[in-house]
């Protein structure tokens, strides 16, 4: 897979830092996601690190920081975005917690 371009990195996250850690802090957040044995979901902890990513200096990030994983996970939720009004629906709150506002 050739090398991404700096204007190709987090493309699909298209939420600020702000409204992240305001998201990942909330109980939609929480709730939504698949939980192993009532520990945290999947989704929230790795958006506690896209988080974390997001608020490091560019320079100091390596291509594995932006983990092709994020990108590939929001693309495939993406495809299965189910009918009617999205607002409160957990398809919404897992993208979400990648980062990524289907609304916005």
């Amino acid at each position: 897979m050739p090398p991404r371009r700096e204007a190709d990195r987090g493309a699909e996250v298209n939420m600020t830092p702000a409204e992240m850690d305001a998201w990942l802090s909330s109980q939609q957040s929480r709730s939504a996601g698949q939980h192993k044995d009532g520990a945290e979901s999947t989704g929230h902890a790795s958006g506690r690190r896209i988080l974390a990513v997001s608020r490091a200096r560019k320079a100091d990030l390596s291509d594995d920081d932006y983990q092709r994983k994020v990108a590939g996970y929001i693309r495939r939720h993406l495809a299965q975005r189910p009918s009617g009004d999205l607002r409160d629906t957990r398809w919404r709150h897992s993208l979400m917690n990648w980062g990524h506002d289907p609304l916005k």
